[in-house]
């Protein structure tokens, strides 16, 4: 029944209608031949048993050649209709077989082997087809030449064999027919499957898929594009691919796309497309070339594009959010700027007049006494404003750490000996131990030094009794390089456990009442964090309260060679010979500061309030150096220095200018050199760097530069 059911009845059923004229001509012509052959009747009746044949044949197959599928029942009267033309047309030839003439024979032989060959055009569309409309057929017009009768008394073997090889090379005709037909529909059902694959990943799929010639027309476009571009695949076929980029990306876009057809390789480009209704989306577009079809034809131009406009949305918020943050960051560098220097200015009055306030012979003990109190307090303030920058610098990244030689017990010892006054005081022992061989590192013993000296001071403040153990300790860590480890133990208040590790956090202390009692920020241990964050290491704290704590911090740090010995500083010299000073200070206060400071040398000093009059006043007359605030009303020093530097006498020109300011942030000491300035003095001012800028520069420009240099 499977084979009755066979599908491919239905094309058979198809062709049998479409040929249902062409085969009605074919009955007409052949019975009007065969009447001269044959009775009138048994023509008529032929005729007409075929012609009831033909068209319920006709009738039963109108549904499949409207291409609808047929169902088992109308299959097997199919293949009925099909067994009754060919009996009738085997009939026919039976007749005629039986009229006992030449040439009725020769006709009947003709009209079975012409049923014979049309068994493979069924064969070709169905294996039912060919055993029912063929296979049947001849073996019973074979079986009526064999044992029916022969009036022409025809010797049966040579006919009836001639009959038989028909059959057999008609059968295996129809059996390549078979196979042909059973290849080009595993073929068929491959090809279909495999773009039903295709049409579903196309259909489904969010990128739009494109082909084009390269004369522009389109041959494919992705059903994708209805949500990327709001148009059907059938409107941008017929337009040229270039007619929906935008205007200001087609010059761009095409030239890339005439370079992929050229043979230079595959792009992806972003640009803007138009949608139908005139909205610009984003797309990034991968295109390459694929072969034509003709071999003869250039080859075509494949895309890939999809929506990014979600991307281009993300990076023009990543790209705000940066200059935001650019933007945040700059006002935090001025703010820091300006707060130094607003800072630093009044304290520059505030520790010098102090400072020499203290060295005053005049003054009673507790006028002497004040003195020195003020004296401390402002020191602890520049201790504040040098740490929020420190900690500020450290955070934004503006740290450069040096390597160079150094002992790595030599920072704890020059610390212990910085303190050792203030530990006698408190009646603390102070010590450095240490542990093992201690063989030179390459690091930054000035951070080191600064993390050490926040330890040190940390153990002082909060130990009353006792003392504070500095130990050192280096041990190897890896080819070519030793751990170092620092502690500083101390016997004092301790802390506890829970508060440990909150206290490397900025602005942080275990305890407020510590604070109150002990003073300070707690920006010392961040600083001290972020400084080993910043070489590697590691820092951390044990403690118990009331048992002491130990403070310590581990790096990793190469070997070195060879220690390079530090000359330790000269006090500084007075200046070498008698000098002129133009004092450029727009504060009356801090002139008046350097003044004093530099009453007791052989130094004429002329004033002035900005950096207008100091250009005046180097046009006026000669100087031998230039103390010049940066920050001042009227003109700044930087583009008063400029101006200096741009006169016609080669005096101004020449003369050192340095820079005495607040402002000591690296970028902002940079500045000063940029503007020409020779060297720089930070605020607050310090009586030694005072004197010894003046003595470095009393020589003149090339002699100071040279000496910068060799040291």
């Amino acid at each position: 029944m499977n084979k009755i059911l066979d599908e491919g009845l239905d094309e058979v059923a198809a062709r049998s209608h479409q040929g249902f004229g062409i085969r009605m001509v074919v009955t007409f012509a052949a019975i009007s031949l065969i009447s001269t052959m044959l009775p009138w009747r048994i023509c008529l009746a032929w005729v007409c048993a075929q012609t009831i044949s033909e068209t319920f044949s006709w009738v039963v197959s109108k549904p499949q050649s409207l291409g609808k599928a047929a169902g088992p029942g109308r299959r097997v009267v199919m293949l009925i209709t099909l067994a009754t033309g060919c009996i009738i047309w085997s009939f026919l030839g039976g007749m005629l077989w039986m009229a006992g003439t030449p040439e009725t024979a020769v006709s009947a032989v003709l009209i079975w082997l012409s049923v014979i060959m049309f068994t493979q055009t069924n064969a070709y569309q169905s294996p039912t087809g060919f055993i029912v409309g063929g296979a049947v057929p001849g073996l019973g017009m074979l079986t009526f030449v064999l044992l029916g009768p022969n009036p022409l008394h025809l010797p049966l073997l040579p006919v009836g064999g001639l009959f038989i090889l028909t059959l057999v090379f008609a059968s295996e005709g129809a059996m390549r027919a078979l196979a042909v037909r059973q290849k080009f529909n595993e073929a068929q059902a491959k090809l279909a499957a495999s773009e039903a694959e295709y049409r579903v990943l196309a259909d489904n799929i969010t990128d739009v898929i494109s082909v084009h010639e390269q004369g522009g027309r389109g041959v494919f476009i992705s059903p994708s594009v209805r949500s990327m571009m709001g148009y059907e695949p059938e409107e941008l076929l017929s337009a040229p691919n270039d007619k929906f980029i935008h205007a200001d990306d087609v010059p761009w876009v095409t030239s890339e796309i005439r370079n992929v057809l050229a043979g230079e390789g595959e792009r992806t480009l972003q640009y803007r497309v138009l949608r139908k209704d005139r909205s610009e989306v984003w797309v990034e577009t991968s295109f390459g070339t694929i072969p034509s079809p003709d071999p003869n034809a250039a080859a075509r131009l494949l895309s890939l594009s999809r929506n990014i406009e979600s991307r281009k949305a993300m990076e023009t918020e990543l790209v705000e959010a940066r200059e935001r943050a650019e933007t945040a960051s700059a006002a935090k560098s001025d703010f820091l700027a300006n707060m130094t220097h607003e800072l630093r200015t009044p304290l520059n009055a505030i520790i010098g007049f102090a400072g020499i306030l203290k060295t005053s012979q005049r003054l009673v003990r507790e006028d002497a006494h004040h003195v020195g109190l003020i004296h401390e307090a402002s020191g602890t303030l520049l201790e504040l404003v040098n740490s929020v920058l420190d900690f500020s610098k450290l955070e934004a990244g503006g740290v450069e750490l040096e390597s160079k030689p150094f002992d790595p017990a030599a920072p704890a010892r020059a610390i212990v000996s910085l303190l050792a006054e203030q530990a006698a005081l408190k009646g603390l022992s102070l010590s450095v131990e240490t542990v093992g061989e201690i063989a030179p590192l390459l690091g930054d013993p000035a951070r080191i030094r600064q993390v050490l000296l926040n330890f040190l001071s940390n153990a002082l403040k909060f130990t009353q009794t006792g003392g504070v153990v500095v130990t050192v300790r280096q041990s190897p860590a890896g080819p070519n390089q030793d751990l170092l480890r620092v502690e500083v133990a101390d016997s004092g208040i301790g802390v506890a456990q829970q508060h440990i590790e909150q206290l490397f956090d900025r602005f942080t202390q275990a305890d407020a009442s510590v604070s109150r009692e002990y003073g300070g920020t707690g920006l010392g241990l961040a600083i001290s964090k972020r400084t080993l964050d910043l070489m590697g290491g590691t820092i951390g704290a044990d403690s118990r309260p009331g048992q002491g704590s130990t403070f310590w911090f581990e790096v990793a740090l190469p070997h070195a060679e060879a220690l390079v010995e530090e000359v330790a500083g000269a006090t500084p010299e007075s200046p070498k010979r008698a000098l002129r000073l133009l004092l450029v200070e727009d504060v009356a206060v801090n002139r008046e500061l350097v003044i004093t400071l530099l009453r007791p040398f052989d130094v004429e000093i002329e004033s002035a309030e900005n950096g207008a009059l100091a250009v005046e006043a180097m046009k006026a007359g000669a100087f031998d150096l230039v103390l010049m605030d940066v920050q001042m009303p009227v003109m700044d020093g930087l583009t008063a220095t400029r101006e200096i530097r741009a006169l016609a006498s080669l005096q101004a020109r020449e003369t050192p200018i340095v820079a005495m300011t607040a402002n000591i942030l690296p970028e902002q000491i940079e500045k000063c050199m940029a503007a020409g300035m020779d060297d720089h003095l930070g605020k607050p001012i310090s009586p030694a760097a005072l004197l010894g800028a003046l003595s470095r520069w009393s020589d003149g420009r090339d002699s100071a530069q040279a000496e910068r240099l060799s040291a």
